[in-house]
């Protein structure tokens, strides 16, 4: 009797921890399905994270080219900048120097009208060679003249009378005509030496210098003779003086 009371001691022990046993076991399962769902959830945040890690990357890596992009911008628009600032001073060195050829020409040109012309054209005019070769094609100009009024007077005679005259008497020859082209032909080919210079003058970049040279040469003060005699009495003067100084 006893026996059968302690196994069913037994079996009630047995099935209260059979029941508790089964309640553990249920709180375990519910744990673990907690946990999952934690897992899953801190799975998810972390697939999260690695993408919004991701993305940070890309957008670094987009910033960073940006910076890149920038700085060679920044490069590039230096370098047209210093290329700019050395095209205007090569500019503003050009338009100096052009400005003082202008200048130089404008002042050359001036002299050139108010003063080179004017004695250029009166050496021209007032030239030996000029007025001989003028002088002799009026000569012979008068010459051709005389003759040709001689010879027509004559055919007036000739008519008027009706016989021939006698034009040997004429104090022109013949050769008139001749020598007429002979003067002609001299005077179209006249060349002067006051032209010469000029022509060779302007052959050179110089040219309104080495003109100016010989039109308005540099004065020359002449000394008189007791000027002179001053003057070397005083370097004479000053030799002797450090020679005095040499002997103390």
């Amino acid at each position: 009797m006893l026996f059968f009371t302690c196994q069913d001691i037994a079996n009630s022990l047995f099935q209260h921890l059979q029941a508790e046993l089964n309640v553990r076991v249920e709180s375990k399962d519910k744990d673990l399905a907690a946990k999952d769902v934690e897992i899953a959830e801190l799975k998810r945040r972390l697939f999260e994270a690695h993408d919004k890690n991701k993305s940070l990357e890309i957008d670094l890596e987009a910033e960073r080219v940006k910076v890149e992009t920038a700085e060679e911008a920044k490069k590039k628009a230096e370098e047209a900048r210093d290329i700019s600032t050395s095209a205007l001073n090569v500019a503003q060195n050009n338009y100096a120097e052009a400005q003082t050829i202008v200048d130089t020409l404008v002042s050359e040109s001036e002299w050139m009208r108010s003063r080179g012309v004017v004695v250029i054209a009166n050496s021209i005019l007032n030239a030996t060679e000029l007025d001989e070769a003028v002088a002799a094609l009026i000569d012979a100009s008068c010459a051709v003249g005389h003759r040709g009024g001689y010879l027509e007077c004559a055919q007036h005679v000739e008519a008027e009378f009706g016989q021939q005259f006698d034009t040997h008497h004429c104090s022109v020859a013949d050769q008139a005509d001749s020598m007429l082209s002979q003067v002609e032909e001299v005077y179209e080919h006249l060349s002067l030496p006051v032209t010469e210079l000029v022509t060779d003058v302007l052959k050179h970049d110089d040219w309104s210098t080495r003109l100016k040279s010989i039109i308005d040469p540099p004065e020359t003060v002449e000394l008189t003779d007791e000027e002179e005699a001053a003057g070397g009495d005083g370097d004479g003067g000053n030799e002797a003086g450090g020679d005095g100084g040499g002997n103390e």
